[in-house]
């Protein structure tokens, strides 16, 4: 299975990012599924239903999200009519929306999506460790799905590694969201799961993660409040990672980068 994944979707330069190259990505990498983390796709600050059909339209199949899920309120009433548009898994029992979905592709196989939140210098969620096992209680690889992706939305990689090792060979992918830097670590575990600390923005880099660089640096130069955090409108650079599983085991057999567009250097899989 060929699974693409693309990360944190920052305002408008994010979203026409997603638009412009996803014919470029459905042709050469012929995705099985594409998932795209859309926490930040409004202005920075959460998702609207509006953004989500857009995203859709675009060929996007599963959209994650994190701590700012929340921060457009027009979303709570639409996050539990779309079972694709996910929220961490592990917030607490009742709350809206859905944690995991079961994407099925028109040849049979099937991939289980996972959207799961850290807690170090994160909100304090429910665990995150004892929130994917349960899943895993109910879902196995290559017995129940044919490929197990999780999203997992954090800001310390040492609390992504550990989760990526806990879970190694028992799903077939953990990419890490939410620091907005790519990180150079794409490799197979062990026991075969793939494994990246994080996939990076898809935003203006000639920013600070994401804001206009000078609201960003008046709060360090002047540790006052200032002014509302706006996005950087220059061009943007799709980040991302195309995750290949072997069908026979549900395990990855590659992980590679995807940076296209905007300052960052370039680089694609080979399709």
């Amino acid at each position: 299975m060929r699974i693409v994944f693309i990360g944190d979707i920052f305002g408008r330069s994010g979203r026409e990012a997603l638009e412009k190259y996803m014919p470029r990505i459905q042709e050469e990498l012929k995705p099985d599924i594409v998932i795209v983390n859309g926490e930040n796709a409004a202005n920075g600050a959460g998702i609207t239903e509006k953004i989500c059909k857009q995203f859709y339209e675009y060929g996007v199949d599963v959209i994650t999200t994190g701590n700012h899920v929340w921060d457009q309120r027009e979303v709570i009433a639409y996050i539990a009519r779309d079972k694709t548009l996910l929220r961490p898994v592990n917030f607490p029992q009742g709350t809206p929306g859905y944690g995991s979905y079961k994407f099925r592709l028109n040849d049979g196989r099937s991939i289980l999506v996972v959207n799961a939140m850290a807690r170090l210098f994160m909100d304090p969620l429910d665990d995150p460790f004892k929130a994917m096992r349960d899943v895993l209680e109910k879902e196995k690889l290559n017995k129940t799905c044919n490929a197990i992706f999780v999203d997992f939305h954090g800001e310390t990689t040492s609390e992504k590694m550990s989760l990526a090792h806990h879970l190694d060979g028992r799903i077939t992918a953990l990419v890490g969201t939410h620091t907005h830097i790519p990180t150079a670590d794409c490799h197979i575990l062990e026991k075969g799961t793939a494994y990246q600390t994080d996939a990076g923005m898809t935003g203006d880099y000639d920013s600070v993660i994401g804001v206009q660089k000078e609201l960003a640096m008046n709060r360090f130069v002047k540790k006052m409040p200032g002014e509302r955090m706006r996005p950087a409108k220059g061009k943007a650079t799709l980040c991302g990672c195309l995750v290949v599983s072997n069908d026979k085991t549900g395990k990855a057999k590659s992980i590679e980068p995807i940076r296209l567009g905007g300052i960052l250097p370039e680089t694609m899989p080979e399709g």
